[in-house]
């Protein structure tokens, strides 16, 4: 049987990025004119028929919600796909995974399944390698030709499209406050590149925080990693070297992972915690709730993120068509849960 000729294939066969035979086919002029007319005139000798989104969202309903994620290991995520499915199957819809992998090319090819008329609208994560490309294009040609898409959690300002989110911001601002209750003075902090839009406006909350109980903030007690959803090698050799005879009482980290392995860490240097070092993390999973000690953390409800993103996707595709098209962002509340990794505060 012949292959059916794709974005990816195109790009084999020519030796270019999927996103550049993406934007030559859409002739953008970020790709050269020598490009465009190569690509072009290899997608037509092939026949290459381009994803009719229209055609699938319009006469073809399938009743079928798409959800691309980063990561299918992270505990939140999976919280977030069982209030989609919950939400989907109360309305007599399906759900189709997908996963990107945390890579742009991935992210790409699974938004062209998935537009070919498997699907009625997504729901999705921007994966971490689109939002350090701060290439968008795959998500501006769907909304663009009318398929509805939800974001969630990895907020890109530009997009114009309905979104769940956290105030990322707020809740850091929480999980510092409370350290700073219990009399910290010495606060570190784990997170990630600014590119990262999550790890970016919890900083931002980490020093609003400081700041709001006139601590000075200490440039050598921040420290950026490469990634938030894994902690490889040089993470945690960076993590050990950044903890590694550092005059802190308290850490406060992005997410749970990073938590968990500055715990080891500290462990290992002779620290008790909390007596000598609290900690608090961002996103409140199995590993905080089962960590020894537990970690005390701020809340990242994703089964009640999922459950709001497929409320907002099906009233989008339920809504009469001729309605003005309205976009809505959705904040859901965190809240501080205390454990054994801090101080608790008197009563």
């Amino acid at each position: 049987m012949k292959r059916k000729l794709t974005l990816k294939l195109i790009a084999k066969e020519l030796d270019v990025s999927i996103s550049t035979v993406s934007k030559a086919l859409r002739d953008s002029a970020e790709i050269s004119e020598d490009t465009r007319t190569k690509i072009k005139a290899f997608a037509k000798l092939y026949n290459y028929k381009p994803n009719n989104i229209a055609l699938s969202l319009k006469n073809r309903k399938t009743r079928t919600i798409g959800i691309i994620i980063p990561q299918i290991v992270h505990h939140f995520f999976t919280t977030v796909i069982r209030g989609v499915e919950q939400a989907a199957r109360e309305h007599n819809y399906n759900v189709i995974i997908c996963l990107s992998n945390n890579d742009f090319d991935k992210e790409v090819l699974n938004m062209e399944l998935l537009a070919n008329g498997s699907t009625d609208g997504f729901i999705l994560s921007v994966a971490h390698e689109t939002l350090e490309k701060e290439d968008y294009h795959h998500l501006r040609e769907v909304i663009d030709q009318g398929m509805p898409v939800v974001m969630f959690d990895r907020n890109v300002e530009g997009i114009h499209c309905d979104k769940v989110l956290i105030d990322d911001r707020e809740g850091a601002k929480l999980g510092v406050t409370h350290l700073l209750k219990t009399g910290c003075k010495r606060i570190a902090i784990i997170t990630t590149k600014d590119f990262f839009p999550v790890s970016k406006l919890r900083t931002k909350g980490y020093i609003e925080a400081l700041e709001s109980y006139n601590v000075k903030v200490d440039q050598d007690l921040i420290l950026k990693l490469d990634h938030i959803d894994r902690c490889d090698e040089q993470s945690i050799a960076r993590i050990k070297h950044f903890l590694k005879n550092k005059d802190i009482d308290a850490v406060f980290t992005v997410n749970e992972l990073f938590a968990a392995k500055a715990a080891r860490i500290l462990t290992h240097h002779g620290k008790k915690i909390p007596e000598d070092v609290s900690i608090v993390s961002f996103s409140d999973g199995e590993l905080s709730q089962n960590f020894i000690p537990s970690l005390s953390t701020v809340s990242q409800p994703g089964e009640e993120m999922g459950r709001k993103a497929a409320e907002l996707l099906i009233n989008k595709l339920e809504r009469p068509e001729e309605e003005t098209e309205e976009y809505t962002t959705v904040f859901v509340d965190t809240s501080m849960i205390e454990r054994e990794s801090t101080i608790r505060l008197k009563k």
